[in-house]
């Protein structure tokens, strides 16, 4: 189950949401042709990603950063990306160009403390925008709970479209990574980083709290019933307007 789409359109253009995309993908773009060498692709990894042991050993914090801008492969890319696009927008049209920008980068320093935290001594990389992108989850869910989330269900060869609340969608979400995170401690060697996630997570939704308390709090949540403060997008599936042609007997 992945989200591929909310009901909450943005009131202003998420210039830092967009740009974050495309750096990402710029990026994304440089790394293709090393994917299938896995000694270069593994050599980038080491020095730009996030090693929690030579981090405890005072160096590479530069990697806080540049971890955020490498993923390991085209699905783990284009997933981080379809959730930034998602529900960057509503976090950036709330917060402000800077300020998102500002939360942006703390969700993932907060996502790197928490996987750093939870095994110290790790030598494997940590890359991806998975944490920050975590964090801004985190503050939908504070502003936005019952904003209407359109989930595609796969179950083998079922595909099926099922409108969710956010506050659900996202908190079973959160509860995933918190249970597969306790599960991995037991691992040796690389993964998801669950940790990064509930760590991004967090920290996103404390960061978010004064302004939601700002906006009222409650109050804010019973103004609006939890929904957006605007209009929510409604989509319709129509049929095609494509006669059928039948074949001559």
């Amino acid at each position: 189950m992945f989200p591929i789409r909310d009901h909450n359109p943005s009131e202003r253009t998420p210039y830092v949401t967009y740009g974050l995309i495309a750096a990402n993908l710029i990026v994304f773009a440089m790394m293709w042709p090393l994917y299938s060498d896995e000694a270069a692709a593994g050599a980038v990894f080491q020095r730009f990603g996030i090693i929690p042991l030579r981090l405890m050993s005072g160096d590479g914090f530069e990697t806080i950063l540049t971890s955020m801008f490498l993923h390991a492969g085209f699905l783990h890319f284009a997933g981080n990306m379809l959730f930034l696009y998602i529900f960057g927008d509503n976090l950036e049209d709330v917060l402000g160009h800077v300020r998102f920008a500002v939360f942006y980068a703390i969700s993932g320093l907060g996502a790197a403390l928490l996987q750093i935290g939870a095994d110290v001594t790790s030598p494997v990389p940590m890359v991806g925008a998975s944490g920050a992108i975590a964090g801004v989850m985190g503050g939908y869910l504070l502003l936005f709970p019952r904003a209407r989330v359109d989930v595609l269900f796969i179950i083998v060869i079922i595909f099926r479209v099922v409108p969710f609340p956010a506050w659900l969608m996202l908190l079973i979400w959160f509860a995933l990574q918190v249970v597969n995170g306790a599960l991995s401690l037991s691992q040796v060697g690389g993964g998801v980083a669950y940790w990064a996630h509930a760590g991004g997570f967090i920290a996103g939704f404390l960061f978010v709290l004064p302004v939601w308390k700002g906006l009222g709090g409650t109050a804010y949540w019973a103004r609006t019933d939890g929904h957006p403060d605007h209009p929510e997008t409604r989509y319709r599936l129509d049929r095609t307007s494509v006669p059928t042609v039948y074949r001559r007997k």
